[in-house]
């Protein structure tokens, strides 16, 4: 298992390929990392799928409809842009034109995705598993995608 160094800011998801820890950065993204808290909490990520996939670049989830179309019941989030840079493992939050319209979906960096620096924020990274990220099926819109099975917080892993 991955050195858990903050438990309440570490994610614990498991996918179809299986278990992918990632590190929450709430000093980078602190209403990010507390909003995708209280989703994980919900259960709203559990059996979502990874609706949008492009090789050597993302693959992104957390669309309830699994099409990109959609996000959770509260409203759209301020961006909380940051100098972290979009490289492999980076979890970032997917958004539309609006900066201020990141709701619930993300997407974690398969490789460097620098022209993204600045625009999108960046709440987290994979620490352990990108073999299982690296795995998920390719494609926009992806046929037969690969999902998410559950997302814990590991504080609450007991």
């Amino acid at each position: 298992m991955a050195d858990i160094k903050d438990p309440e800011n570490t994610l614990i998801m498991d996918t179809t390929h299986g278990r992918v820890v990632i590190e929450m950065r709430p000093d980078l993204a602190p209403n990010h990392v507390a909003h995708i808290k209280k989703l994980v909490r919900e259960g709203f990520y559990d059996g979502l799928k990874f609706h949008r996939v492009i090789e050597g670049f993302m693959a992104q989830t957390g669309c309830p409809h699994g099409t990109g179309t959609g996000g959770s019941h509260y409203p759209d989030l301020a961006a909380e842009f940051n100098s972290e840079p979009h490289v492999r493992g980076t979890v970032s939050m997917a958004r539309a034109a609006d900066p201020h319209s990141a709701n619930s979906q993300f997407f974690i960096c398969f490789d460097d995705a620098r022209f993204l620096d600045n625009q999108y924020t960046v709440w987290g990274k994979v620490i352990e598993g990108m073999e299982h990220i690296d795995k998920i099926k390719r494609g926009e819109p992806v046929h037969d995608p690969d999902e998410i099975i559950s997302i814990k917080v590991a504080a609450d892993m007991a």
